[in-house]
């Protein structure tokens, strides 16, 4: 299938580009700058040069294409038009740039998968990230859950509705929904800001007790779930992406402190709130979520390392390079 790519020359993308290729299928990437067209390219894509604002370049490619795979998200004011960035930036007062921010980055995610949605043919696959965060905290979360708009990420619910929409209208569009640490040796999704808020205050910080949990799924199960799901998933199906039990923030702190040689320590939530910035809000959620409808009915076996071992494995590499 001819397949085009958001997100392609991202940490999860890249791996997905790699995997659709390995897989046989023809694949077009989106790539903000020459770097990433560089990357692409040797990857085997093709390269359509823009970003998801870029709303004529979206509808240009899924046109031509017979599927689309959507990672791509803004993360970063960078990432955004200069418009937005102004908007975001002097829209109000200073303490609302980050609820500004993250609005501003889902009106953009809401209005790409529409855009896409709108020219694919009937039957046509289109498989959006989306992320566990926005599930129901502090229980076990279901694929058959909907997202919880009180929830942390609650925001992106409105995202999950757009590929609802997409479905009932015929097109072939779900979700994988990604844990807070997608990881490989190089790095771990949210854990990666743990460990440089570590070095840089030279302490493993927990909240409390450390008993929240998060999931964890290495960056090569998650892009064969992306495969899985392009290939042979439902409308409006929603997809985890998890391939390891939950694993208490505690656990992941204590790791991250050995590794580091730093103490490992507990925080009030006032304290925590300074420590942790933009991140306390996410530290201080209990975001356990199964994966077995998904491993059932798409026959996806995750088999890569634990996330653990990755915290180690991207400190030590950190401090080798760091030396050399």
């Amino acid at each position: 299938m001819r397949i085009f790519v958001t997100g392609a020359s991202g940490f999860i993308g890249t791996a997905v580009v790699r995997s659709l290729v390995l897989s046989g299928h023809e694949v077009t990437g989106l790539a903000r700058s020459a770097d990433a067209a560089k990357c692409l390219v040797s990857a085997g894509a093709a390269v359509a040069r823009g970003t998801i604002d870029d709303l004529d370049v979206l509808r240009r490619e899924a046109t031509k294409a017979d599927g689309v795979i959507h990672t791509a998200f803004f993360h970063k004011l960078s990432h955004m038009e200069f418009g937005t960035r102004l908007r975001v930036l002097l829209g109000g007062v200073p303490s609302g740039i980050v609820e500004r921010f993250s609005t501003c980055a889902v009106d953009a995610d809401q209005r790409a998968i529409q855009t896409m949605g709108r020219v694919l043919d009937k039957g046509a696959p289109l498989i959006a990230a989306f992320p566990t965060m926005a599930l129901m905290a502090g229980r076990w979360a279901k694929e058959t859950d909907a997202a919880d708009v009180r929830s942390v990420g609650g925001a992106r619910s409105r995202s999950e509705r757009a590929i609802h929409e997409l479905a009932e209208r015929g097109v072939r569009a779900a979700t994988i929904r990604l844990p807070p640490s997608v990881h490989d040796a190089t790095k771990q999704g949210l854990v990666t800001q743990l460990i440089a808020l570590a070095r840089k205050k030279n302490a493993s910080a927990y909240l409390g007790s450390g008993d929240h949990r998060w999931c964890a799924v290495h960056r090569e199960d998650a892009a064969a779930l992306f495969v899985h799901a392009l290939e042979r998933g439902d409308a409006g199906a929603h997809y985890h992406a998890v391939g390891e039990e939950p694993i208490t923030l505690r656990s992941i702190a204590l790791t991250i402190g050995s590794a580091l040689d730093v103490p490992a320590k507990s925080l009030s939530v006032t304290e925590g709130t300074r420590h942790f910035g933009w991140l306390a809000p996410f530290i201080g959620t209990d975001n356990p979520v199964s994966s077995r409808i998904t491993q059932e009915s798409l026959g996806w076996r995750p088999a890569g390392q634990h996330l653990l071992d990755d915290v180690g494995a991207s400190i030590k590499r950190g401090s080798a390079l760091a030396s050399s």
